[in-house]
């Protein structure tokens, strides 16, 4: 069943407001280059092994201004862990991470830090409390209650990343997408690149989906008639992999 990505539900130009008297790690977290997530994700992974699904709000890295997945979301695809949006303003469905999150908020005191190092410091000590010593059933932690936190039994590791990556996979998860673009001077934009459609479409809007087996771009008028086919420039191994879908040759 065809269907649209939720896509970016808030305004960026709102300033964020700060956590603490010096920095403010909301405003920060939107500065985090996209390629350094995935390097922190990678580490976590590593360490707690692949988790079979995320599920994750709409904002930047996540989610954008497009109704198509982000890059991040892309290279997770291939990784085999499904990507699972919340609706726009429904935090409520992530409601036991944004409690606790809440909570990591009041214990680790982030107004007090000077540094992100140090709110950082402070949040690993919250976490181990919580995971390792803080009773939730009964006089058991939740380590103790659920020993299988230690691991999600998904070993990972870059050199298994190399082998398994499944573009195929990707392909078939961006087939069940079908978006709608408006032509302007001929072309169409799909993840920021141009495709052209012919000018003689201009100020119509067609509907653009993704071959899964041929790896093209499929642009159809409003009645399923086919117009133009183009190679995804952008669904490639090499270009997922990187997290960068722009600037495609």
């Amino acid at each position: 069943m065809a269907k649209v990505s939720p896509g970016y539900a808030g305004s960026r130009s709102s300033p964020a407001p700060s956590s603490g008297r010096w920095f403010s790690p909301q405003s920060s977290w939107g500065k985090v280059p996209i390629p350094a997530v995935q390097a922190e994700l990678r580490r976590q992974f590593r360490r707690w092994g692949l988790p079979n699904a995320l599920r994750v709000d709409n904002g930047n890295p996540w989610g954008n201004w497009s109704d198509l997945p982000t890059a991040l979301a892309l290279w997770l695809l291939g990784l085999g862990v499904d990507v699972r949006w919340n609706d726009p303003c429904c935090p409520q469905q992530n409601g036991k991470v944004e409690r606790s999150q809440g909570t990591g908020k009041r214990w680790a005191e982030p107004g007090q830090c000077h540094t992100v190092a140090e709110l950082q410091s402070h949040l690993d000590d919250v976490d181990q409390i919580q995971r390792e010593h803080y009773p939730v059933v009964g006089t058991f932690s939740r380590l103790a209650a659920f020993p299988q936190l230690r691991h999600s039994g998904r070993r990972y590791t870059q050199a298994w990343e190399a082998r398994h990556w499944n573009l195929q996979r990707v392909r078939q998860q961006v087939a069940e997408y079908v978006v709608p673009r408006v032509v302007h001077s001929g072309r169409v934009s799909v993840y920021e690149q141009r495709y052209y459609v012919g000018r003689a479409y201009d100020g119509q809007t067609v509907y653009v989906h993704l071959d899964p087996d041929e790896g093209q771009w499929v642009i159809a008028d409003d009645t399923g008639r086919l117009l133009r086919q183009h190679a995804a420039r952008e669904i490639t191994r090499e270009r997922i992999v990187k997290v960068d879908l722009h600037d495609a040759p």
